[in-house]
């Protein structure tokens, strides 16, 4: 899986830094140990049981860094249990994604443990809004299965690192504090000593490994953590963030030594996401002429065919989706990429809005999402998606970030790829 840290994630963690001294900010610990994980626990000292650990969260979650290290880790402690895990990570998405596609990528899969990972990209969203979707998330889960354990653990990065050097938690970690301690849930700040180091000077964020005797002599006793400020090389920072979960293992061992289910049933946002629903595409009214996506062999399905396997395809201005919900969100989840193009968007009959399927990263396909209203009032709403002829100077587009068009052909369509669609409520016939 590609990795992103998308110009709406960045710009997230930026603003959300500037917002940081307008939030309270939670006091920065390692390990929370709340309940604990009781169920996993004594799961994984029986012999022959069969463990599956959830990953949901972004791209740093979706390298081969903690995930695959602290799975490893499992295995070698555990060694009378059997672990696989669940990988539910997709770059550039945050819980407001998350808790849309948590039942499909994790709990139809019956985890014993998730993880959620959503801190960095959760940088710069509404801090209600993360609350909201992370209990969304919770709920979903012990709706699911009231024996699945949950913890949340919080990424950091060098723009969202300011809070931290002063023994603060960023913005977003604050705000999932507040689901974390209403409902019991561990939490693991995996940047402590990426924050101890960088105070100490001896962290340099971002810069290639060193390679040579010449390079790591230059390097001295500094710690290189990420190859970018934000992922962390899978042999240096990752190794760090795995270190904070196995150090934290212990206390959550203890926390709780009574196996019980989870309940949920008062809530601490009575309009959190519990409701959320991913709704495949093929649900809604097409129009005739579309085709389903190619998801053996073309570049902008194949890789996502594990999350979108209901999309399809408009090629042709005037092609058109319908559909009617009862609910108060409704947004769109499909592939952005070179061939993307157009996208006329009309709620309940009001006037078009226009979105574009193409951005500045768009060298490859990737997964994305629009919203097509939010906020709205409780009822039925009707909405219409229809391709556009318009133009786009894609070139235009990809210099943004100092990207190029290399083959014309991959640039030259005015595509559009929905897969499903992500909503607070039903979909009404």
């Amino acid at each position: 899986m590609r990795l992103l840290f998308s110009a709406l994630a960045l710009c997230a963690a930026i603003l959300g830094h500037a917002a940081d001294k307008d939030y309270p900010l939670v006091d920065a610990q390692e390990v929370r140990a709340r309940g604990g994980l009781p169920n996993f626990f004594q799961k994984a000292q029986t012999t022959g049981a069969e463990l599956k650990i959830g990953y949901l969260g972004g791209s740093i979650t979706a390298q081969n860094g903690w995930r695959v290290q602290t799975l490893a880790h499992f295995k070698k402690a555990y060694p009378q249990s059997t672990f696989t895990e669940i990988n539910a990570a997709i770059g550039g998405t945050g819980s407001d994604l998350g808790v849309f596609r948590v039942q499909q990528d994790v709990l139809s899969k019956g985890p014993d443990l998730l993880f959620v990972e959503f801190a960095v990209n959760d940088g710069g969203t509404d801090p209600q809004r993360i609350i909201r979707c992370m209990e969304g998330i919770v709920r979903q889960t012990w709706k699911a299965n009231p024996k699945t354990d949950i913890c949340f653990v919080y990424t950091l990065t060098e723009a969202l690192s300011p809070p931290m050097l002063e023994g603060k938690l960023q913005r977003s970690a604050s705000a999932m504090e507040k689901v974390a301690e209403f409902y019991g849930i561990p939490t693991i700040t995996l940047g402590m000593e990426v924050a101890r180091l960088a105070k100490a000077g001896k962290l340099v964020w971002k810069a290639p490994l060193p390679q040579t005797d010449a390079d790591k002599a230059a390097l001295g006793d500094k710690f290189v953590f990420a190859r970018d400020g934000v992922h962390p090389h899978d042999s240096t920072g990752q190794v760090l963030y795995t270190q904070a979960i196995v150090r934290s293992l212990p206390a959550l061992a203890i926390a709780n030594n009574t196996p019980t289910p989870h309940v949920s049933n008062l809530a601490l946002d009575p309009a959190n996401f519990e409701r959320a629903m991913l709704v495949p595409i093929t649900a809604a009214k097409l129009s005739d002429g579309l085709l389903p996506a190619d998801m053996k062999t073309a570049d902008y399905a194949k890789a996502w065919a594990n999350r979108l396997p209901a999309m399809v395809r408009l090629t042709q201005p005037g092609q058109s989706i319908e559909f009617k919900f009862k609910g108060t969100h409704c947004a769109v989840y499909d592939v952005v990429g070179p061939a993307g193009g157009k996208v006329a968007v009309t709620l309940d009959g009001g006037k078009p809005f226009v979105v574009q399927r193409i951005d500045a990263y768009c060298t490859y396909a990737r997964l994305s999402n629009f919203v097509v209203g939010t906020g709205l009032p409780e009822g039925v709403h009707t909405v219409r998606l229809e391709l556009l002829a318009d133009p786009i100077d894609k070139a235009a587009v990809l210099a943004k970030n100092k990207n190029q068009i290399d083959k014309p052909e991959r640039f030259a369509p005015l595509h559009f790829f929905p897969g499903a669609l992500l909503i607070l409520g039903e979909l009404v016939p």
